[in-house]
């Protein structure tokens, strides 16, 4: 995993993601699911472009049940565009580079 994207649980969630002063990216995930894996390449590279802007963050589904409940985690992968401890957007599925950076551009915009 990147270093620029950290791990984060349950207990985790609420300081770093709801509290952040700093737009977050969190990826709901899942060590079993092939389109997360293949997300992880775009989101690392997003992460490395996007560093001084914007936090990355990765939730296990499997592991942290209670913030994926929160949030109606249904399917995976599952990013959710967090801009002060709110949901500002979200995307499902193994999305493109071109995608993404659309829906960031909007994230830091309203930051």
């Amino acid at each position: 995993m990147n270093a620029k994207i950290t791990k984060i649980t349950d207990e985790e969630f609420e300081e770093m993601v709801l509290s952040s002063r700093k737009p977050a990216v969190v990826d709901f995930w899942a060590t079993w699911c092939v389109p997360c894996k293949q997300l992880d390449s775009v989101l690392e590279e997003m992460a490395e472009e996007y560093d001084s802007r914007v936090s990355f963050f990765k939730v296990d589904v499997n592991e942290n049940n209670a913030t994926a409940s929160r949030f109606s985690v249904r399917n995976i992968p599952m990013l959710l565009f967090f801009h002060d401890g709110m949901v500002v957007d979200q995307a499902v599925g193994s999305l493109s580079k071109d995608a993404i950076e659309q829906k960031l551009k909007l994230l830091i915009e309203t930051a």
